[in-house]
Parts: structure tokens; C-alpha cells; sequence
């Protein structure tokens, strides 16, 4: 995902509604999200599919390492050798 180019990519709900295929195109051509405002504040993100899918799964991973950080640190941890082990003995069935 690219990033915002203010004077493109900021819009209004009026024109949202006016012109929402033109500004799905826009997102998928440009691969950048548009920021949809209301009342003069940004409201919602308009963004490409694909790119949310990417979002979404970075979010995940960043998530799963929070998740192993805090297991370590509460000695729930295994060492280097017994996952090996672990892993080695799983794909070998």
C-alpha cells in the first residue's frame, strides 16, 4: 500500500457518494487508500482489497510475536533444540 497523496486522495462523503466507482478505481489503480472525510474530519479509509489482506496479515504476525514475547517471558518458552525436535519428528509423518 502506497501512501496518501493529500491533494488526491482525501475526499468528501458528498463526493464519495457522487463518485464511489471512479474512486474504486482510483484505489485499485493507484494502490493508495483514499480518506473519505465528514464534517471536515477524516470518517473512514478507502482501501484496496489486497492491501487490506496485507494489513491484515502483518497485523497477525506482529500479534503472534507479542503473543511468543510474553509466553518467554513467563518461562513457558521451549529451547531452540526441543522445537527442532518437535518440528522434525511432526514433518517426518
Amino acid at each position: 500500500m502506497y501512501r496518501i497523496e493529500i491533494d488526491k486522495d482525501i475526499k468528501t462523503v458528498s463526493d464519495f457518494r457522487t463518485n464511489a466507482s471512479d474512486f474504486i478505481n482510483q484505489v485499485h489503480e493507484t494502490k493508495r487508500p483514499i480518506i473519505i472525510t465528514q464534517h471536515g474530519k477524516s470518517a473512514a479509509v478507502l482501501i484496496d482489497v489486497a492491501a487490506y489482506e496485507k494489513l491484515i496479515d502483518k497485523l497477525e504476525i506482529i500479534q503472534d510475536i507479542d503473543t511468543s514475547t510474553k509466553q518467554i517471558k513467563e518461562g513457558k518458552g521451549i529451547s531452540h533444540k526441543q522445537a527442532y525436535s518437535r518440528l522434525k519428528r511432526r514433518f517426518k509423518e
